[in-house]
């Protein structure tokens, strides 16, 4: 082994000694904290994000906002009385103080990018999700992409960390 190899392997021995070695680290982007745009309990002070969180959360996880660009919101918006076979209307002030929200915590994509209607189709949903197959969605357990909670533990909460992360068997 040359002196440098040597060198390098006593310099992270020594690091992991004093308990600050490099962790791994990916390309994901989930250990970020949660932004407001993740707020989702209904005593939240934001009475538009207690708003998202009481009626799109009465059916499915309140999804980050930021976890579709703006043009999405707006199409999900515009298509509530057909909301993936549902009528999930509303009050017109109801959508006009929903869509202000989505749209000031909507995730940024470039402006070509496609404005997927479903998180699962979304190119960075696709990307961090690429090693599961799809004997893993079929799981009782998750029965589908969309259902973050099934291994996310802290998805009600805004948060998609790595380290919270279990993928329960069948």
């Amino acid at each position: 082994m040359p002196w440098y190899a040597r060198y390098c392997l006593a310099g992270m021995l020594f690091l992991a000694m004093l308990g600050c070695a490099p962790e791994h680290h990916d390309d994901d982007e989930d250990d970020a904290k949660p932004t407001a745009s993740a707020v989702t309990a209904p005593e939240s002070s934001d009475p538009a994000a207690a708003l998202y969180a009481q009626e799109c959360g009465s059916c499915h996880l309140a999804y980050p906002a930021r976890f579709l660009p703006s043009g999405s919101w707006e199409q999900l918006l515009q298509g509530l009385a057909r909301h993936f076979g549902e009528d999930a209307s509303l009050n017109p002030a109801q959508v006009t103080q929903l869509q202000n929200y989505l749209q000031a915590h909507a995730g940024k994509r470039r402006v070509d990018e496609e404005a997927p209607l479903r998180i699962t189709a979304s190119p960075w949903f696709v990307h961090e999700h690429d090693e599961l197959g799809d004997a893993v969605w079929a799981r009782a357990s998750i029965k589908t992409p969309a259902n973050c909670a099934a291994c996310h533990r802290k998805a009600e909460h805004g948060s998609f960390r790595e380290r919270d992360l279990r993928i329960p068997g069948s």
